[in-house]
Parts: structure tokens; sequence; C-alpha cells
């Protein structure tokens, strides 16, 4: 794969701009990811929500977010990328505005399905133009570590932002991405560079599009319904049956269509399935860390919200660190291998958490383990897309991305589901140590994928 941005003698600056916009983008998106649950509880009380409603206003924008990121790969390879992010924050910030200005529960659901909507369609554009702006190797690699830094960041601010604004109006939760999202456009359009546009426009396949995008969102909320309501619920059986007829014919079209929705090409390249294995590893390993620590901090040990934020944020902090260590051993060693080192550290990390687990918790293995699982999810998340979009042409980037995120949002909701099932069947303790004993198992999975150490990534 080749670059092509042209010789400037302002091509630095422009880049720096560029990556800068790019990363204030992925910090709007982790952001609004965690920032809803500091809010919820005033959000529901302003808005008189029962519990069930409030809980679409977390669900609608991550059930909405999963199930289009294929498409929205797709149509970014399509229209191309500065196009699609302009398009994407757009519809984002229009969403954003409306959730902060409407006083009505069902148009605030709405609104939150629109941001995740937007945010389905901005993800795959924005990892396809840091390829297109970033030339494979050591350039990528470093800007792919500052964004993921500052995405990181963006998960801990919003816990404390969260905090802070709310204590003025849980409106403000809304509106704070009002004007990020006119910097970011005005400044996509002034420094994105045109090439990022394909040279022939592609049609988008609406059958496939329309299977997988079902298919996404039917297995998230059979895994919700499986966690909230059990396996033997109607809900339930309704959704595992949809998703395996839309999943089945999805799969039949992508094999036999004249127009597949991940063309074969894609498909075959085996960086790709290897970052997208590793996606769906990450995410069901340390990417599910934070989802047990919250509920064993709060249900079993009785910390507050805010001290469990707090807690969070020395992990986010080493996320960040790891971010830094990836983008060094990247010039040192193969990107697989960074990947592999990342899984282990993991893994290790959540073993240590797992000695902490008593009845007072040990706090002499808990931070070490809290750290050291830190460090490895920052090295995983960095090199997961470095080895995945290797091979990737630059006319298939956001298909790809796509295809990455979305096994790595299917995989976060069938871990949680699975956890939610574990914490069910072993109450107390016992439940938190299995269920961190099944975190270490699939980052184990995922350092023994990364065996076969290549030369080439």
């Amino acid at each position: 794969m080749t670059n092509c941005i042209p010789e400037d003698d302002n091509l630095l600056p422009r880049l720096s701009l560029t990556l800068m916009v790019l990363s204030l983008a992925q910090f709007v998106i982790a952001l609004d990811y965690s920032i809803i649950y500091v809010a919820l509880p005033s959000i529901a009380s302003s808005l008189q929500l029962a519990d069930a409603h409030a809980q679409w206003i977390v669900s609608a924008y991550g059930v909405i977010f999963a199930g289009f990121l294929l498409v929205g790969g797709r149509l970014c390879d399509a229209i191309g990328a500065k196009s699609m992010f302009i398009f994407a924050f757009t519809l984002f910030s229009l969403a954003s505005l409306l959730g902060g200005m409407t006083t009505s529960a069902a148009a605030l659901i709405v609104a939150r399905g629109i941001q995740g909507l937007g945010a389905a369609f901005m993800q795959p554009a924005i990892i396809a133009l840091i390829s297109h702006h970033f030339s494979p190797g050591r350039e990528r690699a470093k800007a792919l570590t500052v964004w993921s830094a500052v995405g990181a960041a963006g998960l801990v601010a919003g816990v404390v932002l969260g905090g802070l604004f709310t204590q003025i109006s849980w409106r403000l939760v809304f509106l704070v991405n009002v004007p990020i999202g006119l910097i970011c456009i005005w400044s996509a359009r002034r420094y994105f560079h045109a090439i990022v546009r394909p040279a022939q426009r592609q049609r988008l396949p609406l059958w496939s599009s329309l299977l997988g995008t079902l298919s996404v969102l039917s297995i998230v909320l059979a895994m919700t319904s499986l966690a909230d309501h059990g396996l033997h619920h109607i809900n339930t059986h309704r959704w595992f049956g949809m998703t395996a007829i839309s999943l089945s014919l999805f799969l039949l079209g992508e094999k036999y269509g004249k127009q597949p929705l991940v063309g074969r090409g894609v498909r075959r390249l085996v960086s790709l399935q290897r970052g997208s294995l590793s996606s769906a590893l990450y995410m069901a390993s340390v990417g599910t860390e934070l989802f047990l620590l919250t509920l064993l901090m709060q249900d079993h040990y009785g910390y507050s919200a805010l001290q469990t934020g707090l807690l969070f944020i020395p992990l986010t902090l080493m996320i960040i660190v790891g971010n830094a260590v990836a983008g060094k051993l990247f010039t040192r060693m193969a990107a697989l291998r960074v990947l592999r080192w990342g899984f282990l550290l993991g893994a290790t990390g959540l073993l240590l958490i797992v000695f902490s687990l008593e009845e007072q918790i040990d706090w002499l293995w808990f931070i070490p383990g809290l750290l050291l699982s830190g460090v490895g999810h920052g090295m995983i998340y960095t090199a997961k897309f470095v080895v995945g979009m290797h091979e990737v042409p630059d006319e298939q980037q956001g298909i790809a991305s796509g295809l990455m995120i979305t096994a790595q949002y299917a995989s976060g909701a069938i871990a949680v589901a699975l956890m939610v099932i574990v914490l069910n069947l072993h109450p107390g303790m016992a439940g938190f140590q299995y269920g961190f004993a099944a975190l270490i198992g699939f980052a184990l999975l995922g350092a023994l994928l990364t065996e076969d150490i290549g030369k080439s990534v």
C-alpha cells in the first residue's frame, strides 16, 4: 500500500493537525461511551424514567453503534473517508444538540441512537484517514499510538466530566459535543487531503448491508436479553432465532453473492483475520475488565460510583502508558510480538487481581494487577490495529476497520452476557473469581494465536 499525499512545505504541520483532529474525534467517541453512566441517575430523575427505560439511554447508543459499523465502513470506502468523517460528525453533533435540548424521554433515546449511528459511521473513517495520511510502518504506528492514547484519555475524562457536568446540568453531557464537532468539521474541511476520496465510487450492496446490520444487532440484543432475562425468556429465544436466520443469510450472500459487503480479497488477508480475532479476544479479556471491576467494587465491596471512577484513573493512565510502550516497541520488534506481549501482560495483571480477591481486598496484589493489566490493555489496543490494517488496500480501509471494530463490540456484548451468567450462577466472591479466570483464559488465547511471529508485520 502506498501513501499518495503530495509533497508540501507545510506537510508536517498539516499532518500534526490532521492527527490532532482525528484523535479529538476518537476522544469524543470514548467520552460519550463513559460519560453517560455517571449522568444516567440525574437524567432518569429529571425525566422521571423507570429503570428499564433509563437503560435504553445507554443501550440505544451501543446497539446502533455495533450494528452499523460494517455499513459505515463500506460507505466510507464508497464516498471517501473525508466526506464520511464530515457527514458522520455532523450527524453526531446534531444528535447531541437534540439530546441536550429535549424534554422528552423518547426523543432522548432516539438522539442516543442517532449518536450511535454517527459514531458507527465516524469510527471507520477515523482509522481509514490515519491509514491514508500516514505511511505504513513507523510513521503510522506512531500515529496510531497517539490516537489510541487520546481515546483512552476520553474514557476517564467521561467519568470525571460526567460527575462535574451533572452538578450543573446533565444536558451539558450532550451539549459539550457540539462545539467540539464544529471545530473538527471545520478542521477536516480545511486540513484533510482530498486523496482520501476513491478514484471510482462503489455501490453499497443493499441486501448484504441490511443482513449484516441485522445480524450484529440481533446478536447484541440476544446476549443482552440473555444477561437480563435468562435463557428461557421468550425475548431471548426470539433474538437468537433472528440471529441464526439473518447470520445464515448474510454468510451465504457473502460467499455466493455477486456483491458481498466485505470483499473476498479483504476477507482472505491473514493480517486482517489476525487483527479481527485479536480485537474480539481483546474485548473478551482486558476490555471486559472495567465491567467486572465496576460490579466488584460497587456491589461486593460497597464503594460509591465516584470512588470506583477514581479507581479507574490509574488504570486509564497505565493504558496510555501501554500505548506509548507499544509505540516504542514497534521500532524494535514485529507488531505481532508486541501484540503477544500485551496479551501476556494483561493475563498476568488479571491473575494478580484474582489473588487480591478476599473478603477485604488485598491491595498489595490488586494495585500491581490493575497497573499491569492497564499496560497490557494499551499495548493490545494499538498493536491490533497495526497488525490488522497492515496489508489492507487504501480503497478498502473503511470496511476493514469496520470489520475489526464490529468483532470487538460484538465480542464485548457476548463477554458481558457471559459474565452476568457466571455471577448469577456463583453469587458472592466465587463468581468474580470465575469471571476473572475466564478473562485470563481469553487473554492467554490471544497470546497463543499470535505465536506465529512473522517479519512482515
